[in-house]
């Protein structure tokens, strides 16, 4: 960052480590209650994926994300059949996707063996299964898990009855998205506790904090691709995101065109891109993008949300001084497929402005009259010392440990704190025009507040 060409993405695939606790959500053959599809998550097989390699495996992990959503439309739209008949979701929807799953992993198999050694049992993550959305049967307790580091304990399943079908409504085209979210999915800010904690400073402690500001995305740069995760394939986010900083991101995007791109922050040396998924508000008005991809394609619908505030801070560690990051680090954070992976990668928080000690993970906030909602990252903060990038892009940063250090083998390098406002209204579930704000994600995961 300091070196100005890092990328800072929040966003996408999950591995180990980043320590929300682990999501209950459950598995279904088939069935009237299933929700969506649940895929293994391939990339977190891969861990060693030589250089030259890459670009197929990269090209192939794409390919299978638009496997899983043509497979969930196909889902969704046949629905009634795949409740009454389980056999009809395997020959229909979920055995076509594994025949397309099996290829693909063979293709990356192949592209390894040719640069490397070829991994073992990739086949077994072939199959899918459908899966029960647990606010269908009167929501869940958002509550009593930590992030293992400073997020302490959080109680969001209070004050709402849940089970209500908040977002099951409108054409996909400009209405409401049909596929999330719920009314369980959203609290009340004022029902959370206090749950916010922090390592106190030691002797060695890097104290300062430097701030970049670099806009809100007033000038409206959107795109679904994801030059980290997926680079060189269009729509590989399957969401929109929003970019601030360095203009020249796109899927197809490199270090040179990076290096040359011009930027929107103050700080005209600070040539780093910073994305995330849009907020929207699914309130029946059409967006721009409600018949492209990234948009209404991929069941993402309503008005993109500017942000009212973007505040990107750079702070220290608790415990030790802090080195540069290295030009063109490259940082995920959070899981995009958290809803079917499970919490374990989950680091997206809600909030309220005045109420910033009480931070949801799996829940949207409900704010009260004069406050914003607020969304914050607090990304990676150990370096590997090494590597600007690693084969499913999180194992060469790492958090540190609850007393702020940092894991063997890793050095400590300024925390970007990522906070993003919205002025939105409260959501309104009654009604013949329901309201909701929801983050854009890939379809099957169904807006879901953990998925950001």
């Amino acid at each position: 960052m300091l070196g100005g060409g890092g990328l800072i993405a929040v966003n996408t695939y999950a591995s180990a480590g980043e320590g929300w606790g682990q999501s209950q959500n459950q598995t279904l053959g088939a069935g009237a209650a299933a929700s969506t599809i649940k895929c293994p998550e391939v990339a977190n097989g891969l861990s060693e994926v030589p250089d030259a390699a890459r670009p197929e495996v990269d090209k192939e992990l794409a390919a299978m994300d638009s496997q899983i959503t043509e497979a969930y439309q196909r889902f969704a739209e046949q629905k009634e059949q795949v409740a009454q008949d389980p056999k009809f979701a395997e020959n229909a929807v979920l055995g076509p996707l594994e025949d397309k799953r099996t290829a693909s992993l063979d293709r990356i198999a192949t592209a390894i063996d040719r640069a490397g050694e070829r991994p073992e049992g990739l086949e077994s993550m072939a199959a899918c299964e459908l899966q029960q959305d647990d606010a269908d049967n009167g929501g869940q307790d958002g509550g009593d898990q930590g992030d293992g580091q400073d997020q302490g304990q959080e109680n969001g399943g209070q004050g709402q009855d849940g089970g209500q079908d908040g977002g099951d409504q409108g054409d996909g085209n400009g209405g409401q998205a049909g596929n999330g979210p719920e009314q369980s999915d959203f609290v009340d800010i004022q029902s959370v506790q206090p749950n916010v904690s922090s390592p106190p400073a030691q002797q060695n402690a890097s104290r300062g904090t430097f701030s970049t500001d670099c806009g809100v995305n007033e000038n409206g740069k959107f795109n679904p691709d994801n030059v980290i995760v997926a680079p060189g394939v269009a729509n590989g986010a399957h969401h929109m995101h929003d970019y601030v900083g360095n203009q020249a991101n796109d899927a197809f995007a490199s270090d040179d065109d990076l290096a040359n791109g011009q930027t929107t922050c103050v700080d005209q040396g600070d040539k780093s891109t910073y994305y995330w998924p849009v907020l929207r508000l699914q309130n029946g008005q059409q967006e721009n993008d409600a018949n492209a991809d990234g948009g209404g394609k991929d069941q993402n619908v309503g008005e993109i949300q500017t942000p009212s505030q973007v505040t990107l801070n750079f702070v220290g560690s608790p415990v030790s001084k802090v080195t540069a990051m290295p030009r063109f680090l490259r940082i995920i954070t959070g899981d995009a497929k958290a809803f079917v992976n499970g919490n374990a990668n989950a680091n997206a928080s809600w909030s309220c402005t005045g109420f910033e000690d009480r931070q949801l993970k799996d829940k949207y906030p409900i704010c009260p009259e004069g406050s914003q909602v607020v969304r914050s990252f607090k990304f990676q903060s150990c370096w590997d010392g090494q590597n600007t990038d690693s084969a499913n892009h999180r194992t060469h940063v790492a958090f540190a440990e609850a007393n702020g250090a940092c894991p063997n083998g890793f050095q400590a390098i300024p925390q970007l704190v990522q906070r993003i406002v919205y002025d939105v209204p409260p959501p309104v579930f009654d009604g013949a025009n329901p309201s909701v704000f929801a983050v854009d994600s890939f379809p099957e995961q169904l807006h879901k507040p953990v998925t950001d």
